[in-house]
């Protein structure tokens, strides 16, 4: 068998959909292994967008296995309206499986969501106030409900009620709101239930199987490295592992059955909600801009602008070492064509001194000064490019500059949201 597992190499938003929507061609099975619909994935097909949120990005092939592990907590409302807007598209949506030990999002973990980052104030997360963290919290506390529950009406309505009533106490309590009606959630949620049903079942076991019978499988992974909960820049981070090691305990197998990494990472860097950015931009109508604009940079799940900065490789090469990176797909290279002059940061320094690692303290991050390199740009659209050769000399330059400070090689660069709008370097599959 043959195993891929691609993760974010930055603050997500890399163009994960997309890389893996292009390896799933020569995929048997796709699985997304951590988050919730906090993620957002666009991928384009003969210039339609589809937009998912928690369905693999796999699920535009006919005939592939899309598999929900149990390291996702899953929103029976999202996955649902996404499953019908697929059928609805004519794509086939007969071989999804969610992962019976996957943990189930509630009302009352958005609501959650949503007074939580209302208290913080100006220290809020900037959470997509979806309930991931919530029920990531429930899940760590022993107290969470999984699909499996959600399959057993007796069971479901037990655990239902003494959450409920739990969550009540917090939010009116606390919080000062309003109680949720619990008879009213018992009948929403029997009623997604039924919906699931057909998809619902043991995850690990049909790995096992494809491993087994030598199948070709595909991770993906959600958010990214540095939203890592315990790698990133905490607390400003997600409830979860998106790193590559969690593709393992998030989908149920072994790590000897992972053959290699790929970190996907935006020819620039982006991140949204608050935490520390060090090559950030913050002009209104200078590189930062220009990079939001042309590369439209806003979220898929909420709509709000992006902050936007140069390439921090530096960054990257602590990211190739957490993730074990066999490789780099660098995304979105056309959005910097028409850019004069373009920064690479290859270094930090405080007071003056280059440091050799990123601080886990906030504090202290705080006080990074970038090192940049500063590159010509090519003023040359790339989105016709096929191949390495074809790229202009500036480009080709910029991207193995990025390959050299990270310490991994070049496997695909993307010069377009369309398909076809990829050069590929490496076999895969």
């Amino acid at each position: 068998m043959s195993s891929i597992v691609v993760i974010g190499a930055q603050w997500g938003d890399e163009g994960k959909g997309k890389v893996v929507d292009y390896l799933a061609q020569k995929a048997d099975a796709v699985v997304r292994y951590s988050g919730g619909s906090n993620a957002g994935h666009t991928v384009v097909v003969n210039d339609v967008p589809y937009k998912l949120r928690l369905l693999p990005s796999g699920i535009l092939y006919h005939g592939k296995i899309c598999i929900l592990g149990n390291g996702v907590v899953i929103n029976p409302g999202v996955v649902l309206q996404e499953i019908k807007e697929m059928h609805d598209k004519g794509v086939d949506i007969s071989r999804i499986a969610i992962s019976d030990r996957a943990h189930v999002v509630l009302p009352y973990h958005q609501l959650l969501d949503e007074l939580q980052e209302e208290a913080l104030g100006k220290a809020k997360i900037g959470t997509t106030k979806g309930g991931i963290g919530p029920c990531y919290m429930d899940k760590v506390a022993r107290v969470g409900i999984r699909v499996c529950d959600l399959m057993d009406k007796e069971v479901f309505a037990e655990k239902l009620a003494i959450n409920v009533k739990a969550k009540n106490e917090i939010i009116t309590k606390i919080y000062g709101g309003k109680p949720f009606d619990y008879d009213a959630m018992l009948q929403e949620y029997l009623g997604y239930a039924d919906q699931l049903r057909p998809y619902v079942t043991d995850t690990g076991v049909i790995l096992d199987e494809l491993c087994n019978d030598n199948k070709k499988i595909l991770f993906e992974g959600a958010q990214a490295t540095f939203l890592d909960i315990d790698h990133g820049t905490y607390p400003y981070v997600t409830s979860s592992n998106p790193t590559a090691g969690n593709a393992c305990t998030g989908s149920g197998i072994g790590p000897r059955f992972i053959n290699h990494v790929v970190g996907v990472v935006k020819a620039y860097t982006t991140r949204v909600g608050a935490g520390p950015f060090v090559t950030e931009l913050l002009d209104t109508d200078g590189p930062g801009n220009q990079i939001r604009e042309t590369g439209h940079e806003y979220g898929t799940v909420t709509g709000r602008p992006r902050r936007c900065g140069w390439l921090d490789a530096f960054m990257l090469k602590y990211s190739a070492r957490l993730n074990s990176l066999d490789s780099l797909a660098i995304t979105r290279l056309d959005i910097l064509d028409q850019m004069k002059k373009i920064k690479m940061c290859v270094g930090y320094k405080i007071d003056g001194v280059e440091i050799k690692q990123i601080p886990a303290s906030l504090k202290t991050l705080s006080k990074v000064e970038p090192v940049y390199e500063e590159f010509n740009g090519w003023m040359t659209d790339t989105s016709k490019c096929r191949s390495f050769d074809e790229l202009p000399a500036g480009a080709q330059k910029y991207l193995n500059r990025i390959s050299e400070v990270a310490g991994v090689p070049l496997g695909i660069v993307s010069v377009g949201p369309n398909r076809d709008q990829t050069i590929v370097m490496k076999e895969y599959f």
